[in-house]
This record gives C-alpha cells, sequence and structure tokens, in this order.
C-alpha cells in the first residue's frame, strides 16, 4: 500500500464567463485581516473554512490569499504548471531556504536540481542507508535503557539528523550540531511562521529581543551548513554521497553550480527534512505512549518476523501494521500542516476566478481529518489503510510527500526511517508520559508536540 493508491475525485472545468469570486471568510479584522485567527487557533481556523466553500478568500494583512480546501482541488493545484512554488510560506521561508535550493527553485532550475539529488533517493539506492539506520536506531533504544526521562524533541532531532547526515552527507560528527540545528530551527520556523500569517516587514527588522533570538537562530543555522560544506573541501575526499554530487553538479551552461546554490542545497537537505522527520517522530512516540494496544501489535508483528534478533532494514517491507501506524499518524498530525503557492496567470480554480500573481495556500491537516473523506476521522485506525478500505480514501485526501514534481524525493527514504524506529522502540519498551509532558500541538511552519516526555519501560 501506498498513500498516493486511493480513489480519485472528479473534477470539472468552466467556462470563463462563468467562473465566480471565491467568498470572503467571516471573522477578520481591520488590518489584520485573519493573520489573527491563523496565529491564535489556526489549526481549528483552517480546519472550518470547507463548510464555506471549495476556495475561500483570506485577507493577510493586506494581501489576498485563496485557501483551497478539498482533496481534488488541493491535488489539481500541485499538478498545474499555472502555480508555482512560492507566495506566503515560501517567502517566509527564504532566509533560511535563499532562493537557489531545490526547495524553492521553479522551472529548469528546479528539474535540473532534481535531477542531481534523486539518484540518492532512487529505490535502488535505499538499501544501502540501510545499516546507518539500523545503528541509529538501535543506538537510540541503548540510550534509553537507563529508564531516564525521555526529551524527545532532542532525541528526534538528534537521530533524524544524525541518519541525514550520515546517510547523505557522510558525516561524522553531528552530535552537537544536532543540538544546535534543534534548538535553532524551533525559534526559526517559530518566528518564520508569524512573519507567514501577520506580513508586517519592517516591525520584524526593529530590534526588539523575539527579533534578535530570530536573527541569531538564523544565523547559527547558516553557519552550520557553510562548517559542513568546508570541512568536506578541506578533507580532500569525494565519497559517493549527496554533497559529493552537489560540489560536482553543473549548471545549465556546463559551468559549476555557485556557491549560494551549494549552501542552498545542503540547507534543503538538512534542515526542512530534519524538521519533518524529528516531528514525525516524535508524534510517533507519542501514538505509542496514548495507544498501547497499538504499540503492542507492532511489537508482536515485529517479533513475528525477526524472532529474538533485533528488527532490521530488510524486516521494513514486512511490516504492514508498523507502516500503517506511521501513516496513520502522519494523517491525524502532519508535519507539514500548510502549504502556498503562486498563480504565474489568470486561471481557475474549482470553477472559481484565481488572477495572476494570486497567492494560495492550503492545509494537509484539514484535509486528512475531513469527516467527508474519513469515517472516525478523528480516531487513530491505523486499519484504515488496509487494501480493502484504502480504496475509500479519496485521491490526494493523503499527500504527506506532496505529489508531481513537488514531491519530497525523500519519500521512501524517510518511511523506511520512521518504520524501523517506530519498531526498533515499540519492540524494546513500553512508552509513559511523566509529569510535566505536555503533548498539545505546537503550531509553527511544522507541528510537533510542546513538550514531549516519556518514561521507557523495558518490556
Amino acid at each position: 500500500m501506498t498513500v498516493e493508491s486511493v480513489r480519485p475525485g472528479a473534477g470539472a472545468t468552466t467556462p470563463a464567463r462563468e467562473l465566480r469570486e471565491p467568498p470572503l471568510a467571516g471573522g477578520g479584522l481591520p488590518l489584520l485581516g485573519h493573520g489573527w485567527r491563523l496565529l491564535r487557533d489556526p489549526l481549528a481556523f483552517m480546519a472550518q473554512l470547507r463548510d464555506h466553500g471549495d476556495v475561500v478568500r483570506l485577507r493577510l494583512g493586506p494581501k489576498t490569499v485563496y485557501a483551497v480546501t478539498t482533496p481534488a482541488l488541493t491535488g489539481a493545484l500541485a499538478l498545474d504548471p499555472d502555480y508555482e512554488i512560492d507566495g506566503p510560506l515560501w517567502e517566509s521561508l527564504e532566509g533560511l531556504l535563499g532562493k537557489e535550493g531545490v526547495a524553492t527553485a521553479n522551472g529548469p532550475r528546479h528539474r535540473r536540481q532534481r535531477r542531481t539529488i534523486q539518484p540518492a533517493f532512487r529505490l535502488d539506492a535505499i538499501p544501502a542507508y540501510g545499516p546507518v539506520m539500523e545503528e541509529e536506531a538501535h543506538a537510540l533504544v541503548e540510550r534509553w535503557r537507563t529508564g531516564a526521562t525521555v526529551d524527545c524533541t532532542s532525541e528526534s532531532f538528534r537521530i533524524a539528523v544524525r541518519v541525514a547526515a550520515r546517510c547523505l552527507l557522510r558525516g561524522q560528527y553531528m552530535d552537537e550540531r544536532a543540538e544546535r540545528l534543534c534548538v535553532a530551527l524551533a525559534t526559526v520556523f517559530r518566528g518564520m511562521y508569524r512573519r507567514m500569517v501577520v506580513p508586517l516587514g519592517p516591525l520584524y527588522r526593529l530590534p526588539l529581543p523575539a527579533n534578535r533570538e530570530f536573527n541569531r537562530a538564523l544565523a547559527d543555522l547558516h553557519l552550520l551548513v557553510d562548517e559542513i560544506v568546508a570541512e568536506r573541501r578541506a578533507s580532500g575526499q569525494r565519497p559517493d554521497d549527496l554533497l559529493t554530487a552537489l560540489l560536482a553538479a553543473k549548471d545549465e551552461n556546463g559551468e559549476p553550480i555557485g556557491e549560494q546554490e551549494i549552501h542552498d542545497q545542503v540547507v534543503a537537505i538538512l534542515t526542512p527534512g530534519s524538521e519533518t522527520v524529528a516531528s514525525t517522530i516524535m508524534w510517533l512516540l507519542q501514538v505509542l505512549a496514548e495507544h498501547p494496544e497499538h504499540a503492542d501489535k507492532v511489537r508482536d508483528e515485529v517479533e513475528s518476523v525477526t524472532g529474538s534478533r533485533p528488527v532490521a532494514f530488510d524486516d521494513v517491507r514486512k511490516l504492514g501494521h508498523t507502516n500503517n501506524v506511521v501513516t496513520e499518524a502522519m494523517r491525524l498530525r502532519p508535519a507539514v500542516w500548510i502549504l502556498t503557492r503562486r498563480a504565474v496567470t489568470d486561471t481557475a480554480l474549482g470553477g472559481y476566478r484565481i488572477p495572476a500573481g494570486a497567492d494560495l495556500v492550503y492545509s494537509p491537516y484539514a484535509i486528512q481529518r475531513d469527516a467527508r473523506s474519513y469515517a472516525n476521522n478523528l480516531e487513530f485506525d491505523p486499519d484504515r489503510w488496509l487494501p480493502e478500505r484504502v480504496r475509500d480514501v479519496p485521491k490526494y485526501a493523503m499527500s504527506p510527500f506532496s505529489v508531481g514534481n513537488r514531491k519530497c524525493p525523500s519519500d521512501h527514504f524517510s518511511m523506511a526511517q520512521l518504520t524501523l524506529i517506530t519498531a526498533a522502540v515499540a519492540t524494546a519498551f513500553r512508552l509513559e508520559q511523566v509529569p510535566g509532558s505536555n503533548d498539545t500541538t505546537r503550531v509553527g511552519i511544522t507541528l510537533r508536540p510542546h513538550r514531549l516526555l516519556l518514561r521507557p519501560v523495558p518490556r
């Protein structure tokens, strides 16, 4: 089963003369528009927009933004070349991701960059990363055998950064940098979210404490990436990894790509990927603690496959229920909960007129929790991904790695890593939340628990 193997929805075209203006969402305020609602309770706000229409107008400060609310139309938006990667989300991320990396580039540059990085994530390339994923998953289990309280934020970032660095950048020096990355990303993504929903540019340049903290964290992230690239150059080594491919890459004219593009590419590999994978690991740990019956099913499935030996990378494809636990956790708590696009020409979507230059926003969180797509939509039910039930899910109602030419190239890499970690932890421990833990949702550019603290109880 793959999360894209679901029933397609129906679409229709509308003659230009019949195109309508999307309805305006209620509840906006002068100057702030709907930005205050996106700050106050963004998940609930996005989840209720479909009640007002398939496409709804929002005001973010002085800007009009179009919210797309149905699975079929979000799929059409992601696949249509009339819309490109741009808009409030990507503008807010520009200080981190730059303009020259694969995450933010469009057109020929993006296609050329995808060709450079894609070989590292081919299905036949993933098994070579298996030993590193196994080693890191079992090292995490060994660290937890002391029975001490686990800070899931730092532990999740530690393993996410180490796997990415060791597999893709051949880094052996990431423990201290993983902690730096964890702290800095939390500050940067929180600040970037504020800048997206309340776009009051000049205020963010004032020497206020929050702005200074944001700027320090952003500078440290870029310094960390420069250290990684400089150390590889100084080593003179050329291992068969993604960083070597980037350092040897050529542009459209056959010339070596520039230093800024190399920098932006490494940022795109290391920071958003680590943030989203780490956030997903946090939610998986929360799921294992909240739903011990599914943790037990994962343990039983693993032991039926492995016997008494530790779970291995080659076992992952046999762990159907474990994979479904990962998929269901990503449905209910997607790390990436909001995405934006920009119309490059006058166009239409769902019978509504979309002018050139308009920004569009949609929420995988809202789409993946919609009762119109899922029976018992708020229940944690991994069995909904069994072959006989998955056919009931509308196409594009579950696309955690996006679709089309912007689909995350590391989807198989990430699923293998997440399934292996879930299997290793559930087999070794029962997890319990401890006093002081707070598993409510912290909203920024990504979703993660506020402060998840767990006690691992050996089985």
